[in-house]
């Protein structure tokens, strides 16, 4: 004859189980592409800079505010292509929507340039940049940080 208090005990504890068990709701999608990973310490993510506002019509051109900094002017207005002639090959290259994330690394630093079109249909260019050391991810000088990583 099984033991009862054990016997109830099952019976109780089932519910529980169960719920755990149970789907729940979908989680929420973010509408952002997975990133893929490269070697090495995981980046950090920096998000996009914003241009303005989204618009109240899908797929409306929302040109991008450039950034106008007079130690990156080897930088912003660069593609991509020209970066990796100024920097090398990117440790990481995002893309999402029409906007792209390149992202350069060196003992110093780590440099991430932001592309946007600057009209609809156009090439990516270098419209914003940000920049951190290696060591411990502190924001440093981002016109320093590029000319040390310049090739």
């Amino acid at each position: 004859m099984p033991d009862l208090p054990k016997t109830l005990l099952g019976f109780a504890l089932l519910p529980l189980v169960a719920a755990c068990a149970a789907p729940g709701a979908p989680a929420p999608r973010t509408g952002q592409p997975s990133v893929p990973r490269t070697s090495g310490p995981p980046p950090r993510t920096t998000p996009i800079p914003p241009s303005e506002p989204r618009p109240s019509v899908p797929g409306a051109f929302i040109a991008p505010k450039v950034m106008n900094d007079p130690a990156l002017s080897f930088v912003i207005g660069s593609r991509a292509s020209q970066l990796e002639q100024i920097f090398g090959q990117p440790r990481l290259d995002v893309l999402e929507g029409d906007a792209r994330k390149l992202q350069f690394a060196g003992e110093q630093c780590v440099l991430d340039v932001f592309l946007y079109p600057l009209s609809p249909g156009a090439e990516p260019t270098a419209t914003y940049v940000d920049a951190r050391r290696a060591s411990d991810a502190l924001d440093v000088d981002r016109g320093a940080c590029a000319k040390a990583l310049r090739r």
